[in-house]
C-alpha cells in the first residue's frame, strides 16, 4: 500500500460505509495494540475519513486511525519495535521500511503493509521524548460507499 505512485494506485479495501470502515481500521489497532505486548497505555483518539486522491469524493474513501502507546516502562520500547519487526509478518504484514528517520532524534520508524486486510501501518519510537512513546498511523486502503449512500465525513 506505501507502494503507492498516486492516488489511482492505492488499493481497493472494498465496500463499505464510513462508519463500518472506521470500525475495522480500529480492530486492526487493537490487533497492533496486543502485539505490543507490554503494559501501558493508548490514547482514545478515534478514527477519521480522508479523501483517496483525485477519486470522487462523494464515492471513494479512506480511513484513518491515528493513535499513541505510553508504556509502564519506556526501557522497553526498543525490544517492543524489534518484536513487531518479527511479529507482524507472522500476522500477514509486510514490513517495507525498518530504522531510524532523518530527525536529530534518530527515531526509529517502522512501515508496514497488509494486503489482505488492506490497511497500512507506520510506527515511530520517540526514545527521546518524555515520556517516551510509540506513535501510530493506521490508514486503509480506498473504499466505495455503497450504492445510493454518501461518505460521511468524521
Amino acid at each position: 500500500m506505501t507502494d503507492a505512485k498516486d492516488s489511482g494506485s492505492l488499493p481497493s479495501a472494498g465496500t463499505s460505509t464510513s462508519k463500518e470502515a472506521a470500525q475495522t481500521v480500529k480492530k486492526v489497532s487493537s490487533e497492533l495494540y496486543d502485539l505490543i505486548g507490554i503494559k501501558g497505555e493508548a490514547s482514545n483518539s478515534g478514527a477519521g475519513v480522508a479523501e483517496c486522491g483525485e477519486r470522487d469524493p462523494e464515492k471513494y474513501f479512506q480511513i484513518f486511525h491515528p493513535w499513541s502507546f505510553t508504556p509502564e516502562s519506556p526501557e522497553k520500547l526498543g525490544a517492543v519495535m524489534e518484536q513487531l519487526k518479527e511479529e507482524l509478518p507472522k500476522r500477514g504484514w509486510k514490513v517495507v521500511e525498518y530504522g531510524p528517520d532523518n530527525s536529530k532524534n534518530k527515531n526509529v520508524r517502522l512501515t508496514a503493509d497488509n494486503d489482505e486486510k488492506k490497511h497500512s501501518v507506520k510506527i515511530w519510537h520517540y526514545a527521546k521524548r518524555n515520556p517516551p512513546k510509540l506513535s501510530l498511523m493506521v490508514v486503509s486502503g480506498c473504499y466505495q460507499v455503497p450504492d445510493g449512500e454518501k461518505v460521511d465525513r468524521f
